[in-house]
């Protein structure tokens, strides 16, 4: 059995085609397609989080609006990019946002993504300190942000407060019990998995890794699975760590799905990201019976407990959700994943 869910960029444009032209329509069909997928018994919805661009970038009203509107489908962020977040802020939406959805919060944090525009934390108001990356500053907000979630008192109350206060120093509130082991990081590379199991959070790998080694990149990725999981065996945690990877999956099942996916490259791709060679996942498109094949040869989803399917959310809510029930009823059974 495995855990299924989208994972949607949120593109919004007028050009040619696009059902989402809004970034009104970007947040109202975010909902509206979290609520088709409960309905089609998949299990997240997931959103990517990108700054400075026409996407999806505050994501806490949205997932929050999203666990008013559902009951039970996981609700996250693949991933929120931790060189803009104030952590004390992040803890408290974060918070509140997964009390309101009744723990289903799977939070998805990271370095981020290449930006749109030339260091735009620095806009945000968060840079470096002398000497350091945006990487470690990233880190830096994530241990700050790890230990307000954990309920840590650190705050020094005021002798005459508005309202009274609990005795001792304070915590960041809203409290949400149980956030701390929903917290995911989106590792890009098999280093980085392994300081992800280090410090407790769960493993979310995208459909790239920044490194390449002549080996194809679902047996890429299943070896970063597997050396985050021997990492985590080694800090014993006390728990069972979660694995999402997140794939281009699409059923052709009738004439528009041909003519939107119908004759996609299906090999893997190799690039440049932030000046580093990197390779990128393939797209999987093809009549059921071919695609179930190609399926299970991929190492890395065989590793995994959870599946993000990317939707190309400027299809609309109708055609993404005729996707998603694709994949559940074609495809997932005929796997053993449902």
């Amino acid at each position: 059995m495995k855990n299924i869910g989208f994972l949607s960029f949120g593109h919004w444009s007028d050009g040619r085609g696009s059902q989402t032209r809004t970034a009104a329509d970007a947040l109202l069909q975010s909902i509206d397609l979290a609520v088709a997928a409960e309905e089609l018994g998949a299990d997240g919805a997931y959103f990517r989080v990108h700054h400075f661009a026409r996407q999806l970038a505050s994501p806490f009203p949205l997932l929050a609006a999203i666990g008013a509107r559902t009951d039970r489908i996981e609700i996250g962020t693949g991933v929120v990019d931790m060189r803009h977040e104030s952590p004390l802020y992040l803890a408290e939406t974060a918070g509140a946002a997964d009390l309101i959805a009744g723990g289903r919060l799977q939070l998805g944090i990271s370095r981020g993504s290449p930006e749109q525009v030339i260091d735009g934390y620095r806009y945000f108001g968060h840079v470096p300190a002398e000497g350091s990356s945006d990487a470690e500053l990233a880190r830096a907000h994530t241990t700050a942000f790890l230990t307000a979630i954990e309920g840590t008192r650190f705050a020094q109350p005021n002798p005459r407060p508005m309202f009274p206060n609990p005795p001792g120093l304070l915590s960041v509130e809203p409290q949400s019990p149980g956030l701390r082991n929903r917290i995911w990081w989106g590792a890009g590379t098999r280093a980085t998995a392994e300081w992800t199991a280090q410090h407790g959070m769960n493993l979310m790998s995208s459909t790239l890794l920044t490194e390449d080694t002549g080996i194809p990149f679902h047996q890429l990725q299943a070896e970063q699975i597997q050396r985050f999981r021997d990492a985590w065996r080694l800090a014993d945690h006390g728990r069972e760590p979660r694995v999402s990877v997140s794939r281009s999956i699409f059923p052709l099942l009738n004439d528009m799905d041909c003519a939107y996916f119908g004759g996609r490259p299906d090999d893997d791709q190799v690039g440049i990201i932030d000046n580093a060679k990197a390779r990128f996942g393939r797209s999987y498109a093809a009549e059921p019976e071919l695609l179930v094949e190609q399926l299970r040869t991929d190492e890395a989803i065989a590793a995994a407990d959870t599946l993000l399917l990317t939707v190309p959310n400027q299809l609309g809510v109708d055609y993404n959700a005729h996707v998603i029930e694709s994949i559940l009823t074609h495809i997932a059974p005929a796997l053993g994943w449902r």
